[in-house]
């Protein structure tokens, strides 16, 4: 059926739209997921389990800078961790299973995602606007991806790093739950992905009207104590890590204020 124009359209149609945007993009997620049931054993040994191999890219990377610049390389030159992973319910192996499944099928999925979204909001943009699907969907994407990779790449590792050789004790054992060692792989890379399409957020939003630059200039201090916040939530609770994943936020903010800059000056000019 074909969508009727966006001023013949009801609050009820925009609904049903709505509707039908999450449906599709569940159904895509959920093929995805299906389809990464063919792989699940390189999703498990090689991804999930990845950062808890000291010989991980990123604790050597770490290892070689901390040796580079000559500061102590005892933490970042972890040789074993010492906590073994386990399962403590009935059914938390299948569980877990399938939400690896479906968060995989999301990251997967998500140029699909971005693509019904497009297909939701372009009625209500300009038709020049309309014919710059392809580059918001890549630009997006890109983004995400970067994200993901950021929190994989980095914050898992950090955090891995970290809890697994603080010890207040030899007479405390670690040993995580499965549970909560996926749940922090999965909060981690998904929400390192949504954060990163930060810039995509603020351009949508001023073109709303919602936000300006001089609004974002105005609380850059609020913004940056909410960063720190933020990294102090998902990294452990050490300086450098912090620090790390801080300045990627940092600069994705101010690259934010450039583009609403851009976005308002060309909304004077079309005036």
């Amino acid at each position: 059926m074909a969508r009727k124009p966006i001023s013949e359209m009801s609050f009820l149609d925009h609904l049903e739209e709505l509707r039908w945007l999450l449906v599709r993009s569940t159904l895509a997620v959920v093929i995805v997921a299906c389809a990464c049931y063919f792989i699940d054993d390189y999703i498990f040994d090689q991804i999930i389990f990845g950062p808890k191999d000291p010989n991980f890219i990123t604790y050597r990377f770490f290892c070689q800078l901390t040796r580079f610049f000559g500061v102590d390389d005892t933490y970042a030159c972890a040789t074993e961790y010492s906590f073994i992973i386990q399962n403590t319910e009935v059914g938390g192996q299948f569980s877990i299973y399938l939400w690896i499944l479906i968060t995989a099928g999301f990251i997967i999925g998500f140029p699909y995602i971005l693509y019904e979204f497009w297909r939701f909001i372009s009625p209500a943009l300009y038709e020049k606007e309309r014919k710059n699907a392809a580059l918001f969907i890549i630009v997006s994407t890109l983004l995400f991806f970067i994200g993901v990779l950021f929190g994989y790449f980095v914050i898992v590792p950090l955090s891995i790093n970290f809890f697994a050789t603080f010890n207040v004790s030899d007479a405390v054992v670690n040993q995580f739950t499965i549970e909560s060692y996926i749940s922090m792989i999965k909060t981690s890379v998904v929400a390192s992905g949504l954060v990163f399409e930060l810039p995509i957020i603020i351009y949508f939003l001023t073109k709303l009207g919602l936000v300006t630059p001089a609004f974002l200039r105005k609380y850059r201090r609020a913004a940056i104590v909410i960063i720190l916040i933020v990294a102090a939530i998902v990294t452990p609770p050490d300086i450098p890590s912090q620090v790390v994943v801080s300045i990627p936020i940092l600069i994705l903010y101010e690259v934010s204020i450039l583009i609403s800059a851009v976005v308002v000056k060309k909304e004077k000019e079309n005036v």
